[in-house]
């Protein structure tokens, strides 16, 4: 059993910062790969970061240059900062992890075994 505690949602003007945190214990955070996925009601799931084990990253095209995704592995958290809001942003973010034996950087939703309840982000025009 997997248990998420992610925080950081909330409403915000556009251009606007928010910055969301995810953690959970019952896996070895060490030998977890995490990404952070959104969707917004009609539209198509969309993993925006990811980073792996070992600190790698990667971000979709949407995310380039205004997400970034950081984690503490002495606190068992990972991060999504993210800046220069847009309305297209809006959208339930969900924490996800990848837990195996090899270290990936991927934003894949299927290679992500344990997902959070997520955080609603709003950004408003």
């Amino acid at each position: 059993e997997v248990d998420f505690m992610e925080s950081g949602g909330g409403s915000v003007q556009a251009g606007g910062s928010l910055k969301l945190s995810c953690t959970y214990s019952e896996f070895s955070f060490d030998d977890s790969d995490m990404g952070w996925s959104r969707q917004a009601p009609g539209n198509e799931s969309e993993m925006v970061p990811s980073i792996s084990r070992d600190g790698k990253t990667t971000y979709a095209d949407s995310a380039k240059g205004r997400f970034t995704i950081t984690r503490d592995n002495a606190k068992n958290v990972v991060y999504l900062q993210m800046n220069s809001l847009k309305p297209e942003d809006t959208a339930m973010y969900y924490c996800a992890a990848h837990w195996g034996d090899y270290g990936l950087v991927t934003l894949l939703p299927k290679e992500y075994n344990y997902w959070g309840q997520g955080t609603q982000v709003t950004v408003s025009s």
